[in-house]
């Protein structure tokens, strides 16, 4: 096994023989200001959320991530863009909500996959990794972030939100859970 597997191993188990069980999926049939899920089972290693996403208007609005209900500032937020001529970064230390993706449009698709680590861990807070991006005809981008969510509760409920407006008919959610040999 490489060094990275290893050491990817020692960390949380091993990732070359993880399996995903799909535990939800959504496919808007309309508009749609949320999607949520709810009485996620524990018995899952880690989370993942993947996502194809249109939605009403088009700004680089951010799509958020809500655990339990919780709306205070107990998130922290950190991310690295490019577009293909130019980079960024940058962090938010006390929001809302953690960052799912980036992008909202209405008619190119931003898709995000999130990986939610430790997510029944009662001992530690969560983090979550993501990647996003889309392409606009030769001006898309795209980002990775990190976040954590201050709290030691087990995860049992996810709240997908756009930051603006609202999710167009055809987006698609899907949850799985990620058990680690």
């Amino acid at each position: 096994m490489p060094i990275i597997g290893t050491i990817a191993s020692s960390i949380s188990g091993n990732l070359y023989s993880a399996s995903y069980d799909s535990i939800a999926t959504t496919t808007l049939t309309g508009t749609a200001s949320s999607v949520t899920f709810s009485s996620i089972p524990a018995g899952y290693t880690h989370l993942q959320i993947r996502s194809n996403v249109l939605a009403s208007g088009n700004t680089n609005g951010g799509i958020q991530m809500n655990f339990n209900s919780d709306t205070a500032s107990n998130y922290s937020n950190h991310w690295m863009f490019g577009n293909g001529s130019s980079a960024g970064a940058g962090n938010t230390p006390n929001d809302t909500f953690i960052y799912g993706g980036f992008g909202l449009y209405s008619t190119f698709p931003t898709v995000f996959v999130s990986d939610i680590l430790d997510y029944a861990n009662t001992n530690k807070g969560k983090t979550v990794r993501s990647l996003t991006g889309n392409e606009r005809n030769g001006s898309g981008f795209v980002y990775m972030f990190s976040g954590n969510w201050r709290n030691t509760n087990a995860i049992s409920t996810i709240v997908i939100t756009p930051n603006s407006g609202t999710f167009n008919a055809n987006s698609s959610f899907a949850l799985y859970g990620i058990k680690v040999a």
